[in-house]
């Protein structure tokens, strides 16, 4: 090749080497910039709020849009506790969805049980608030909720939480439909992360006499920890800005019970119920500040998962 044909291929390439350079970075600016324009944008939207109500917005229980007086604590108390019930029923259950699929299931289940998984994932969610709402509700009403008031409602502590008429609708009704939904998410990842321990540690682990549930225990989960944490991050993240599926069955009632079979409401269902209906200045801003905490929220528990996945990042390899 000439060398004038040299030297212009190589300044082509270098022209689209910067290119793609010039071209990653503002991809890259561009979704920071899309970030601090919505956390913008929801600040200016909650001002108004903010002004009338201050951090009493956050522990007020009154939601009064006749008389412009709003509160948080209800729907932040929802969206917490409904995503709670749903990590503490997905998370035992993935993992045992996670270790059957790996270890235990025959060869010839394992694909169409993991494809199952990763189609319930699919599933949109006002399919699964149509099915709580219409299926789940009325049975859980019928056939559990009389059982709990009647053998857990009388216990001293935790009977307050299960106590109550049994109408299927409610938070704990949320919260397990929270934890079907998110259930496919964290065992999916659990499944993926478990099948990259190197047959060689789990083999060794069996032949010195290890049961199953110990070489989980003691060998798979130490080794992919962080990937499991990164799954239950992922439910997490997926139960608390929920919307559809928990606003047809929370029941989306203001007012604040100790009982979780009570109706109560959570962020996300108060902003699809009552955003369109939404009149004045103050009422659209208390829905809008609703916003920036769900965000604030989830920002929160994000940051605090990354942290903990980097200091057991930092722990990997070290003697415990």
């Amino acid at each position: 090749m000439p060398t004038f044909l040299r030297e212009a291929s190589l300044k082509r390439h270098t022209v689209l080497d910067l290119l793609f350079r010039n071209l990653t970075r503002v991809s890259a600016f561009g979704v920071l910039m899309l970030l601090v324009a919505i956390i913008a944008s929801l600040i200016v939207g909650s001002m108004p709020a903010i002004r009338a109500f201050g951090f009493g917005f956050l522990t007020s229980s009154e939601w009064d849009p006749v008389n412009d007086q709003f509160g948080a604590l209800i729907p932040i108390v929802g969206t917490l506790v409904t995503s709670a019930i749903a990590l503490l029923i997905a998370i035992p259950v993935s993992f045992g969805i996670a270790i059957f699929l790996t270890e235990l299931s025959p060869r010839i289940l394992r694909r169409p049980l993991g494809v199952a998984i990763e189609l319930l994932a699919g599933i949109p969610s006002i399919i699964y608030g149509m099915w709580g709402l219409f299926i789940f509700a009325p049975l859980f009403a019928e056939r559990i909720e009389p059982w709990l008031s009647a053998h857990i409602g009388t216990m001293p502590y935790i009977g307050p939480l299960f106590s109550g008429p049994p109408m299927g609708i409610g938070v704990l009704t949320a919260g397990i439909i929270l934890a079907i939904m998110v259930i496919p998410f964290i065992a999916s990842v659990m499944r993926d992360v478990f099948e990259v321990v190197p047959t060689l540690l789990k083999e060794s682990a069996y032949g010195l006499g290890a049961t199953t549930w110990e070489v989980m225990w003691k060998v798979v989960l130490p080794y992919t920890k962080v990937g499991v944490a990164g799954g239950i991050m992922l439910g997490l993240g997926r139960a608390l800005g929920e919307t559809m599926a928990v606003t047809f069955v929370i029941g989306n009632s203001h007012e604040l019970s100790k009982s979780l079979l009570m109706p109560g409401n959570s962020i996300a269902s108060a902003l699809a119920n009552e955003f369109t209906e939404a009149y004045g200045g103050v009422y659209t801003s208390a829905l809008i500040e609703l916003g920036l905490i769900l965000f604030f929220i989830t920002f929160v528990v994000l940051s605090l998962a990354r942290y903990m996945l980097f200091k057991l990042g930092q722990r990997e390899g070290q003697v415990t």
